[in-house]
């Protein structure tokens, strides 16, 4: 029964796995984040395909604070034929104290990293990944951004490694 379990872990695991976007290999480095000032409500403005957001627009994201020192994460996206989409899930912290790893879990025992790796100082924005450079999201606090910040974003994604041109931009 064991290696049943197991099995099926596996296969699990390697369903998930995607292509890896990131071109470089130098180590991505992680920022600083007060929790408290991270919470609250995100627009997704750009994102590295992936399966489960396919079809999505005008995602948005919400952190709380959750029992147990978790924050919880909802998840909303507007579908191609304008049904709402909500996933809702759990984050906990990964790191050192103070560092932007976090873990997310969307259903079961199952983790993904969430590593805030850059942020402005006043929380407005905040480039998220993970280490292996499958997934990439940009967020603002913001509905939308200028011409302006996307040159901005788009530059420093490029300094993390990344090709913006792949990204999955908001429409406006």
């Amino acid at each position: 029964m064991r290696y049943l379990v197991l099995a099926i872990a596996a296969a699990a695991l390697s369903a998930c796995s995607g292509p890896v976007y990131r071109i470089s290999d130098e180590p991505l480095s992680v920022a600083r984040i007060e929790q408290e000032r991270y919470l609250g409500f995100w627009h997704e403005q750009a994102r590295l395909p992936n399966r489960f957001e396919e079809g999505c627009q005008r995602v948005t994201a919400e952190y709380g604070v959750q029992a147990g020192g978790l924050i919880s994460v909802i998840n909303t996206c507007i579908q191609a034929d304008g049904r709402e989409r909500v996933a809702r899930g759990r984050a906990r912290p990964a790191g050192a104290p103070g560092e932007g790893k976090l873990e997310v879990s969307f259903f079961g025992p199952f983790w993904g990293d969430y590593w805030v790796l850059q942020r402005a100082d006043d929380y407005s924005w905040s480039i998220v990944g993970e280490p292996q450079g499958k997934y990439l999201w940009v967020l603002t606090r913001a509905e939308t951004i200028t011409p302006e910040q996307r040159v901005d974003f788009e530059q420093r994604i490029t300094a993390l490694g990344y090709r913006p041109a792949e990204l999955v931009w908001r429409a406006s």
